[in-house]
């Protein structure tokens, strides 16, 4: 990523004991090899969660083994078992990778645009 740094230490600590964001990783050989991160949204029309997937990523060399496909699959029993509502993820349109690696999921597909606010 582009004039990308990590934030201070005690940022990342507040965000790892926040009880509204996960952090589901992939281990190989004691390293990590893959990780997804998500956060989570409560609603004001419905009682349930929506869990919010904000990044997934696997390594490249471990890529096309399940290991994406795993994460999402125990990130998502995870939820249901919590009583969540439904996970979502967004990808961008000319990410035919990512919208192929969704869709192989089950993911449900829908053409919603996205807007950004940069402040």
């Amino acid at each position: 990523m582009i004039n990308f740094s990590i934030p201070i230490d005690s940022h990342l600590q507040k965000l790892l004991e926040d009880k509204t964001f996960f952090i589901f990783v992939a281990i190989d050989q004691g390293k990590v090899v893959g990780g997804l991160t998500a956060y989570t949204l409560e609603q004001y029309y419905s009682e349930k969660r929506l869990a919010y997937i904000f990044d997934l990523a696997v390594l490249t060399r471990f890529q096309r083994q399940g290991i994406g496909q795993s994460l999402i699959q125990e990130f998502n029993s995870f939820c249901k078992n919590l009583g969540y509502e439904e996970v979502f993820v967004q990808a961008d349109r000319v990410d035919d990778h990512a919208i192929e690696f969704y869709k192989k999921t089950n993911g449900i597909l829908n053409d919603v645009i996205h807007f950004d606010y940069p402040l």
